[in-house]
This record gives structure tokens, sequence and C-alpha cells, in this order.
């Protein structure tokens, strides 16, 4: 792992990990991809880690999608194409994770960089964010965000992104609603920690359970989605989390939470 191209911090329960090649504009290496699905992986079996914020080095991106001239082929056809997959790869990593995701988007964030983030719980963007697919100017197609992006808006606010290549502003961005909230760049880094403080706040077996159900049923229909929530609902009232959350509301005081 190229540790000078990610980082990765650890305070107060929140985990940050940020992408650190600003003057590329936080492009996707092959080494980049690598080193955030290692320190995935380290966030989800770090106890001491309740919330994942996911952000790009400097001012001017959060991650402008693949690094092109990085990512030729110097390997074997099938190498690479097996390369690829690792993108994809992050993706589940961030829907499995168990805990929550923020994605702090500053600048630029294209194509897979676009993905990236809208793989995410949750969006925070500064009001100089860009979003956009701009692979058809360059002859290629954003396969591999075609499911974030689906699942993030409407699938033909998609389609017209990816046919079109235009980019959007932070404004637009939130009217088509795959942000959470769109703040002046000067209040960027205070709303992400008070949203990251509020996140890991909460009960962190009760957040596993239920954002793993949230995810299980998204693709589900209504009927197989209830068959699964319903015994759910039965095992997270037998949790000591539920317990001391229920007395402390009685008590009026603040939970302590046990994660289990």
């Amino acid at each position: 792992m190229a540790d000078d191209e990610v980082r990765y911090e650890v305070r107060d329960g929140v985990a940050t990990l940020t992408i650190d090649r600003p003057e590329r504009r936080n492009a996707l290496s092959w080494t980049v991809i690598s080193g955030l699905r290692e320190y995935v992986a380290r966030a989800r079996t770090d106890p001491d880690v309740r919330v994942l914020v996911l952000t790009g080095a400097g001012d001017k991106a959060f991650c402008a999608g693949a690094d092109l001239g990085g990512m030729r082929a110097d390997s074997s056809y099938a190498e690479v194409h097996e390369a690829r997959g690792e993108l994809a790869a992050l993706f589940e990593d961030l829907w499995s994770l168990g805990k929550p995701t923020v994605a702090k988007v500053r600048g630029y964030a294209l194509a897979g960089g676009f993905g990236l983030a809208l793989s995410c719980d949750l969006v925070v963007a500064a009001d100089d964010a860009q979003f956009g697919t701009p692979e058809i100017d360059v002859g290629l197609w954003p396969y591999m965000i075609t499911v974030p992006l689906c699942r993030s808006m409407p699938p033909k606010r998609v389609l017209e992104l990816m046919m079109t290549g235009r980019r959007i502003g932070a404004a637009e961005a939130d009217r088509m609603g795959f942000v959470t909230r769109v703040v002046p760049v000067g209040d960027l880094d205070a709303e992400v920690d008070a949203l990251a403080a509020t996140l890991a706040s909460k009960s962190p077996a009760v957040m596993r359970l239920g954002r793993d159900s949230f995810y299980a049923v998204w693709d589900q229909s209504a009927a197989d989605a209830l068959r699964l929530l319903h015994p759910m609902l039965t095992v997270t009232t037998e949790l000591e989390d539920a317990a001391e959350g229920i007395d402390a509301f009685m008590e009026k005081r603040t939970p302590v939470w046990k994660g289990r």
C-alpha cells in the first residue's frame, strides 16, 4: 500500500480515510483502490471505529475518477480485467461495512469518484462540489458506477448524466436528492464532524443490525423484505443496548452503550 496516497486516521470513534493525491485531483489508481480497500477492512474490525468518513485531500477534488494515464494496461488482458473489478469490490466493502459511512465532498466528484461518493450512506457536499460522468466524452461508459448512482437517484436521471457527460453543481445535486446536505465551503469540516459525532453516539450494535437490514432488503419485494425485517425487530429488542436505551429513556439520562 502506498501510504503517501491514502491516509487513515481514527479519533473519537471516527475513522477518516483520505485519498491524498491532490496534484492528480485524487484520481483512482490501482494502488489507491487497493489502499482504500485495506483501510475499509481495518475499520470493519476495529472496535474503536464507529463511523467512516471518506474524503479527498486539498480543495480541488473529492476524487476526479480513474487515473487514465496510470491505469493503462501494463499486464495481461485478464489481469487488467480483474483489477478493474476492485472498484466494484470497494463499493461492496462500503455497503457491507456494518458502520455508517459519510462522503465529505469538496470540488470534483467525477466518474468513479462520483460512484465512490454515492457508495457511502450519506453525502455532505460543499457548495463548490461538482458531480458528473464524463466517460462518454473519452469514448468510455461508466459501467461500474451504475449501481451506486441508480441507488441514489431516479434511474432516468442517471442515464441522462451518463449519455450527456454534463456536470452538475451542488445545488442541482441537492434537488436530485443524492446528497444529504449542501453547506458553504467554510462549514464543510464542522458539518461533517458534527454528523459523524451524532452517528458515533448511537448504539453500534443496533446501527449494524439496522444498517445491514436496510441494504439487505434494498432490492427485494415488499413481501420478501417484511419477512426479513419482522424477525430483525425481535432480535434487536433482545440486545442489551435496547434494554439500556429504554431504561435511559425512562430515567431521563444518556444511555451508555455496550455494543451488544
